[in-house]
């Protein structure tokens, strides 16, 4: 099972933007379906971006289409999460997590997904 651990996370104004790494300790092969989830306090944690690493499609859900983008460096075996004009909103814990196939049609679900990183706080100030 593979091993992730997320960095990247900090504070940031309104309209500003950071990067999220994930780190996997194994390599990245044609078959993992990567994500980024996110939890708020009091809120259930939400899938909100993947990439099946066979054929790399991105999926995004709506509320960060076009500001998000998700990409991957097999070569180094990290998952990236570029996130820019942020909002308030999305405020959170921010998670990666992979699953060793295709990415399942439930894939905003996070019990889809067998590996998960620690976690990286996210915080977006008015």
């Amino acid at each position: 099972q593979a091993q992730l651990r997320e960095s990247g996370g900090g504070s940031v104004q309104t309209g500003g933007s950071l990067r999220l790494s994930c780190v996997v300790s194994r390599r990245i092969y044609n078959s993992y379906c990567m994500a980024w989830f996110r939890q708020a306090p009091g809120k259930a944690r939400e899938g909100i971006a993947a990439l099946y690493t066979g054929s790399m499609s991105p999926y995004y859900v709506a509320s960060v289409k076009g500001r998000f983008s998700i990409s991957q460096d097999t070569t180094k075996s990290t998952l990236y999460l570029q996130m820019n004009n942020l909002k308030p909103e999305d405020t959170a814990m921010y998670y990666c997590a992979a699953d060793p196939d295709i990415c399942p049609s439930g894939w905003t679900r996070p019990t889809e997904f067998g590996s998960w990183g620690q976690g990286t706080q996210v915080t977006v100030s008015s």
